[in-house]
């Protein structure tokens, strides 16, 4: 277990940096200032407190927000095993990049932009944490051994941290079944319905030329939109 902060001990930052220029002229337009300031100092800290280090550590899955150096954004949807945030200490998070369609979309944000953040989130509850850092790419050995199957490992030095309030979440209803997909403990996964699809066929990763064959052969494109539809990709 990490050492955690007292939350009377850790930092707040100061709203006029935590908040931007933008930020600030709408907050002063709709008379909201003294109550932003006022929410920084409540909820944002600049390091994981211990009860947001117990939620992050209980999640499955998370979304990630990333920009390109151009400042273009993107989210995405990251999921695996209970702990898949791995939280190294009240300042660090480590989380796997498992394969995936050859983009490295985020990935490549990450190695040039690093900016990320992570909005962790418990659809049952409600509850969420938000968490924003600086990001690179590693393949240090003793991350990687935490996440079999990983090809590297995404290691996040944590900048400012909040519980979110759960107004306007919906409340779903869990189902206790972890994806196929997610790498077992010796790293192997099942091979993935869209890797089949034909007209990817001669332009797959060399490792997975042949596949199909062995997975049930090729399938169109129209076979593979209809198993995203029913749920059976």
């Amino acid at each position: 277990m990490p050492d955690v902060p007292d939350m009377n001990e850790a930092a707040t930052p100061d709203p006029d940096v935590f908040y931007s220029k933008a930020q600030r002229k709408l907050q002063k337009e709709l008379k909201t200032d003294r109550l932003a300031n006022a929410v920084v100092q409540a909820i944002v800290r600049e390091e994981m407190l211990p009860e947001m280090i117990g939620f992050i550590s209980s999640r499955d899955y998370f979304f990630l927000s990333t920009v390109d150096a151009q400042g273009m954004p993107t989210v995405s949807y990251k999921g695996g095993r209970v702990g898949l945030a791995h939280v190294v200490n009240p300042k660090k998070i480590v989380f796997p990049s498992f394969n995936g369609n050859g983009m490295y979309f985020s990935m490549g944000n990450i190695s040039e932009a690093s900016k990320v953040g992570m909005l962790f989130i418990d659809m049952c509850t409600p509850l969420r944490v938000r968490v924003q850092g600086e990001a690179k790419l590693t393949q240090n050995e003793d991350y990687m051994k935490l996440f079999p199957g990983a090809e590297f490992v995404v290691e996040v030095d944590v900048t400012r941290a909040f519980f979110n309030c759960a107004r306007y979440i919906h409340k779903h209803e869990r189902l206790e079944e972890t994806n196929k997909y997610v790498p077992d403990e010796s790293g192997d996964a099942p091979f993935p319905a869209w890797k089949r699809i034909d007209m990817l066929q001669e332009v797959l990763h060399p490792d997975d030329v042949g596949r199909a064959e062995a997975s049930g052969g090729t399938i169109s494109q129209d076979e593979y939109n209809q198993k995203v539809m029913d749920g059976t990709s």
